[in-house]
């Protein structure tokens, strides 16, 4: 039996379209409109205060707002820092491990449950950064004054404080020189 060509004509002048048609696309459900506001009881989420550190080595952590802390914190750091190959003198880590200690210890006074403690470095030179996360203090006053006069009596190279103002969160930083 021979099969006419595809092409050929059925007979009443139509021939049928190749390829055939598609059926369209199904139409999507309507979506119910989103609210404008959260709905009474519930609980709005604040975007947390963060820290961008960018095109060097780093490592961070995330502490309990615990008296040992503090001391916890300076092991981290003095502990990566050696992990990095950078070989500290027994004053040098003494001061870093301080620094460190003084850092930490005035961000757990802003209250909250946890500290995150920031760690990076570059061209010998390290900066050891905690976020408070803790909203509702000042942010000026004498804590951070005394604060920064006994972190720069430990030789760092700049020091500071600041308060993110959507957050309110706490920032409180050093940089401090390795020896290279």
């Amino acid at each position: 039996m021979a099969v006419p060509p595809l092409d050929a004509d059925p007979g009443d002048g139509h021939r049928p379209d190749y390829p055939p048609k598609s059926p369209p696309p199904p139409k999507k459900p309507v979506e119910a409109p989103r609210p404008e506001s959260a709905p009474t009881g519930s609980v709005l989420v604040r975007p947390r205060l963060s820290a961008r550190i960018a095109n060097r080595r780093a490592a961070n952590w995330t502490l309990e707002n615990a008296p040992w802390t503090p001391a916890k914190a300076g092991r981290y750091v003095v502990t990566k820092l050696t992990e990095w190959g950078y070989a500290l003198t027994g004053d040098r880590e003494a001061d870093i491990t301080e620094v460190t200690v003084l850092l930490a210890r005035a961000a757990l006074t802003d209250g909250g449950r946890r500290i995150s403690l920031h760690l990076a470095d570059q061209n010998h030179q390290a900066l050891i950064l905690i976020l408070s996360h803790q909203s509702g203090h000042a942010p000026e006053g004498p804590e951070g004054e005394d604060l920064l006069r006994e972190v720069t009596a430990l030789g760092v190279v700049s020091c500071g404080t600041d308060t993110d103002r959507e957050d309110g969160g706490r920032r409180r930083w050093a940089l401090t020189d390795l020896g290279g």
